[in-house]
């Protein structure tokens, strides 16, 4: 390894797979040049390897000479064109940023502000709000409140991007594992802050489309929501279905879930502006609907229906969208987390997110990962969220432009 100074953001990614994850780093190692020590190296590796993390993640380090390893587990990893699903696999990205800086910090539920507590995590102090171009966080689901974490955030570095997602595992397994220079966690997580002439992107497409009308909740127990507009929740629902169309009934029927107005500003809402969570159970005798959030009273919400078909449309939407607004400014690099849910089981494809990233953008170089939750902004307030069934994509650009992608 040489101590070759680069004058221009570059990053090269690599994706690989195989039972003997040695071979699959080799494999990765080689298909990616590490002429100098990276300023940050992502690493997201398949749960199949979870015995011999310790000894991927050191090596990774030792053969990248990273000054910052970060990554986690999936279920699936994410490379440039690729996802490799229900198989082992690894993924690489290494960056190197000339006028940047990454601060990582390790994260703990232990420093974390109660949801009404005014504190905020104290050990990021030292770093001034101004000087923060994004967060990217990457944490455990079961054992940390990611919620509280991201919250904390956007309150000490007020619209300052917080981008991520959660680290995942087998479906029959509720445990995670936390990447963090040499050391591999079962907990916790670990938030890098960017600082420098650069900014993240975020493109986070939420694949749903509204249903019937917004609606303002009047009732709620938990994560129950027991009335809508004075109405009981199931009734107002039901309605909403039969509202509809013979065939979008049925397809509503098949995979309805809720939107909550991610802000509540707004005099119209369309397709994007809500936070998804899925309809966990009804209560017909109570006319109740449970959903895998903590609803409030007064808070607008919109049935959503969620499906392929919707999905495909809105991540090529976003992403031409997103092509238009750079204005033939060139990412040098990009991220991508994306929904457990979503893949081939999804898609009856593979590829899918992976692929629609690649059209849109060519060769960028990518890594990422399925998650069990995705961490990113919404609404034109831009406040910070965990999302479920997203593809969230973050594109990294140097505020003067000019990259060189390998």
């Amino acid at each position: 390894m040489t101590s070759k100074v680069l004058s221009r953001p570059t990053a090269r990614a690599a994706i690989a797979d195989g039972q003997d994850w040695r071979a699959a780093l080799e494999r990765a190692l080689d298909r990616i040049t590490i002429e100098s020590a990276p300023d940050l190296v992502l690493l997201f590796a398949s749960a199949h390897y979870a015995p011999e993390f310790r000894a991927l993640v050191g090596e990774t380090r030792r053969r990248t000479g990273a000054r910052t390893l970060a990554g986690c587990s999936g279920n699936g990893v994410v490379g440039s064109g690729c996802e490799i699903e229900d198989r082992p696999g690894l993924s690489l990205l290494a960056l190197w940023c000339p006028e940047a800086t990454f601060h990582p910090i390790r994260l703990h539920q232990e420093m974390l502000p109660l949801p009404e507590d005014a504190a905020h995590l104290p050990a990021l102090a030292d770093l001034a709000s101004a000087d923060v171009r994004a967060w990217f966080v990457f944490a455990d689901p079961y054992r940390m409140d990611v919620q509280a974490a991201i919250t904390g955030l956007g309150d000490l570095y007020p619209g300052v991007p917080v981008v991520g997602g959660m680290a995942s595992a087998h479906a029959n397994q509720r445990r995670s594992w936390i990447f963090f220079d040499d050391q591999v966690y079962d907990e916790g997580g670990v938030a890098i802050a960017l600082t420098g002439p650069y900014h993240v992107l975020p493109v986070i497409a939420q694949g749903c489309d509204p249903i019937g009308e917004p609606w303002t909740i009047t009732g709620t127990s938990r994560n129950t929501l027991t009335s809508i507009s004075n109405r009981p929740a199931l009734d107002v629902m039901q309605a909403t279905l039969a509202s509809l169309p013979l065939v979008e009934r049925e397809r509503a029927e098949q995979s309805l879930v809720v939107g909550f107005a991610a802000d509540e500003y707004k005099d119209e809402f369309t397709r994007g502006d809500f936070l998804v969570r899925g309809v966990l159970g009804v209560d017909r005798e109570q006319g109740t609907i449970t959903v895998g959030d903590l609803p409030r009273i007064g808070q607008t919400i919109q049935f959503q229906v969620r499906d392929a078909a919707a999905a495909d449309v809105e991540l090529h939407q976003l992403l031409a969208e997103t092509r238009a607004l750079l204005h033939g400014t060139t990412p040098f690099a990009g991220i991508l987390c994306t929904c457990n849910g979503r893949g081939k089981d999804l898609f009856g494809v593979c590829h899918h997110d992976a692929s629609a990233v690649q059209a849109a953008f060519g060769d960028l170089p990518l890594a990422g990962l399925f998650c069990n939750g995705e961490i990113g902004p919404l609404g034109k307030r831009n406040r910070n969220f965990l999302h479920a069934f997203t593809a969230s994509l973050f594109l990294l650009i140097r505020d003067d432009e000019g990259a060189e992608n390998a």
